[in-house]
């Protein structure tokens, strides 16, 4: 059975940087992130064991813990175990604790995430729990293999923990699209909430159009948007979905903020703004460790942006006319 999941101003905050994702992230400074969301009014919290080995799970469980568990949403994922053994990192999170990650997608597994989790967050429940990072850019040639023991494993856990009422919500969470299509059309499986990072963007969104959104629709499977900024490459970052950024995407990020500038319009006001415009979308989440830009994205939702600065956009093609748009 289905749930219906509300999420305050369309607004969560992701814990990803707070793993320590490219750099070292004083506690400090994690700890006034997640203040500064809470201050803001941001309610829905989204986390996962792979974010610094358990690192982001542990600052986020921190300091919920002071506060009413009923007065906020929180999400988690599984697919990987945390163990003791420790190993050297390297790439997005080799500034996080060195505990090795094993991947695992089977319902003891599930079971196993899951609890764990609950013990790292200091809480009782997770409201929302995707399968994580079940896709190509992450397993290579075996996430076929790999989904189906989710298929069997993790899917049919997640249905029974959410028709028990246990969670309110399962999908995947993926930065490919193909996975959650897959999912969507699953007779023995009944995903209704997924998170899809990186894929419908100001910068992409035509794969997503494609197939991903109008399945959501039609198999009432609402989405979460992660990654609205492309790992930072629209304001100006130096990555673009997890990776360094190319001259290519540096190039086309620029006629993006030309367009901006003319119309007197803040990128990021847009970025968030395209994101949730489309009807399949339920919220995006931003993930930072500044703590002024929490408040930054809630006003970016509220931003006034000219329809003029939209057509200009599906004009020079750097917009699928497909697409939905704020204010129609």
């Amino acid at each position: 059975m289905k749930n219906e999941i509300t999420i305050k101003h369309k607004l969560g905050l992701g814990t990803a940087p707070l793993g320590n994702m490219f750099r070292n992230v004083p506690e400090d400074e994690a700890m006034e992130t997640i203040q500064s969301a809470w201050d803001t009014g941001i309610r829905y919290f989204d986390t996962a064991p792979f974010y610094g080995a358990g690192l982001a799970e542990l600052r986020l469980g921190e300091f919920l813990s002071t506060y009413n568990r009923d007065d906020y949403l929180l999400s988690s994922k599984v697919g990987r175990i945390i163990l003791d053994e420790e190993e050297e990192k390297e790439g997005l999170f080799e500034y996080g604790r060195k505990n090795k990650v094993q991947t695992d997608y089977t319902e003891d597994g599930t079971l196993q995430s899951i609890e764990e989790s609950l013990k790292r967050l200091k809480t009782d429940r997770l409201d929302i729990v995707y399968v994580h990072d079940l896709s190509p850019d992450f397993l290579g040639d075996e996430w076929i293999t790999k989904f189906d023991e989710a298929r069997k494993g993790a899917f049919k856990v997640l249905d029974r923990l959410r028709d028990e009422g246990v969670i309110k919500a399962w999908g995947l969470g993926v930065n490919t699209t193909t996975p959650i299509e897959v999912a969507l059309e699953l007779e023995e499986a009944h995903p209704d909430l997924s998170l899809s990072a990186t894929q419908y963007t100001l910068l992409q969104h035509e794969r997503a159009l494609e197939r991903m959104m109008p399945l959501a629709l039609k198999k009432d499977g609402g989405l979460v948007i992660g990654s609205a900024y492309n790992s930072g490459a629209l304001l100006g970052g130096e990555y673009f979905d997890y990776k360094e950024i190319t001259p290519e995407i540096k190039k086309r990020v620029s006629r993006f903020h030309d367009v901006a500038r003319n119309h007197g319009v803040k990128l990021k006001d847009a970025a968030l703004q395209f994101s949730t415009a489309h009807p399949a979308v339920k919220a995006v989440v931003t993930g930072s460790t500044r703590p002024e830009r929490i408040k930054e994205d809630l006003q970016a939702m509220q931003a006034s942006i000219p329809a003029a600065f939209w057509e200009e956009l599906v004009e020079l093609g750097l917009i699928s006319s497909k697409a939905v748009l704020p204010g129609k």
